[in-house]
């Protein structure tokens, strides 16, 4: 590694493609070598250089959340994005401009109330059903099967092109992993009733996507989906980074933490105490604390964070970081870490390349170009 560590500005986000390309590996061999398994969320990947890795490992399909992720993977090579999440006004109109503008990516969206059908008349794109496997975050519920099949029947007669069903059940997430799939098995015997259903009423359902990354070796291991009638696939996007949760989700996977923030010790208020330059505003907090671990110091506990500052409890006796010293933290959530930094430091060679975070946040609200809005119309 070169000196050019001590002029980096910190907070920073350094992302290792070597050990993102480890990861991509891993998760393939655990899908029988078959990039056709796998549809990652890229609100992890961010970059597109993280996505254009994943392309070059043969996967073509993808789900995205914003319309600037959409664009980004099209960018990347994708041949098949959904976008899993609910579309309505201004956000399905852009939706379409998009997939309008990139003709040969299959584009797709999720619909889980026939009143929003209407958006996408006339639109190039195929539609999932959302289907809620109880983690009631959207989609109908998946005991509703009556439901679903009259969904699937109004998708075909208002002239669409019913692609299949969509299910994140991503709220399994019981550390004992025998649970988790106990529980997660459950659901997906509700969901082949859902299939079965579909099936007889002549709406057989395409593809069946599940599986965040919790639930990722629960959907893998399901016997139901081996040698469906339909192409199954996994979303987990987590793990081409990694973080502390899925590394404690997935312990015996061989994945490897890819990103951290690099942070400056800056103050030494107390006794066993240390603060660096990495607060919530750098190192997300959605999940609560500690937001993070210190890479190679696993004694070390980041306390609660504020905007700017992240305070360190030291253990007695343990050597005390002084201020000016670098630590790599490894983040508890990486994808909204990611989200929190316009640039990220690509470790390549033993040198640093400055890139993009090019899939972060969201495209402006309105075409740059366009006429203010009258004030009462806000």
């Amino acid at each position: 590694m070169s000196n050019a560590i001590e002029s980096v500005l910190t907070p920073a986000l350094v992302v290792f493609p070597e050990i993102v390309a480890h990861n991509i590996e891993r998760t393939l061999a655990r899908l029988g070598g078959d990039p056709e398994r796998w549809r990652p969320h890229v609100k992890t990947a961010k970059l597109i250089s993280t996505m254009r890795q994943m392309t070059a490992h043969g996967i073509r399909s993808f789900k995205c959340a914003t319309t600037l992720e959409l664009r980004t993977i099209c960018e990347a090579g994708a041949a098949d994005v959904l976008v899993a999440f609910a579309c309505w006004g201004p956000r399905a109109r852009r939706v379409a401009e998009i997939a309008a503008e990139f003709p040969t990516v299959a584009v797709s969206v999720l619909v889980e109330d026939a009143r929003n059908l209407g958006e996408w008349k006339g639109a190039n794109v195929g539609i999932f059903i959302d289907v809620n496997p109880g983690g009631n975050r959207t989609g109908i519920e998946q005991d509703r099967i009556d439901d679903i099949v009259e969904l699937a029947r109004a998708i075909r007669s208002a002239g669409l092109v019913f692609r299949g069903l969509h299910y994140y059940d991503g709220h399994h997430r019981q550390d004992d992993l025998a649970e988790r799939t106990a529980a997660a098995w459950a659901g997906y015997d509700r969901l082949m009733d859902i299939v079965s259903a579909l099936t007889s009423a002549g709406c057989a359902p395409g593809e069946v996507v599940t599986s965040g990354t919790p639930a990722l070796p629960c959907s893998i291991s399901y016997p139901r989906f081996q040698n469906a009638p339909f192409i199954h696939r996994v979303s987990p996007g987590t793990v081409v980074y990694n973080d502390m949760s899925s590394l404690q989700q997935l312990p015996d996977w061989g994945y490897q933490p890819a990103v951290f923030v690099l942070a400056t010790v800056i103050s030494h208020p107390i006794d066993g105490i240390v603060t660096c330059d990495a607060g919530h505003k750098s190192v997300s907090a959605d999940s609560g604390v500690p937001t993070c671990t210190v890479r190679d110091r696993p004694d070390l506990e980041p306390l609660g964070p504020s905007e700017e500052h992240l305070p360190i409890r030291v253990p007695r006796g343990a050597p005390e970081p002084k201020p000016g010293d670098l630590l790599y933290l490894i983040p508890r959530h990486v994808c909204p870490t990611v989200n929190n930094f316009d640039h990220a430091l690509l470790v390549v060679d033993g040198r640093y390349i400055v890139a993009a975070v090019n899939a972060r946040g969201r495209e402006a609200p309105l075409p740059v170009a366009s006429e203010p809005l009258a004030a009462s119309s806000l």
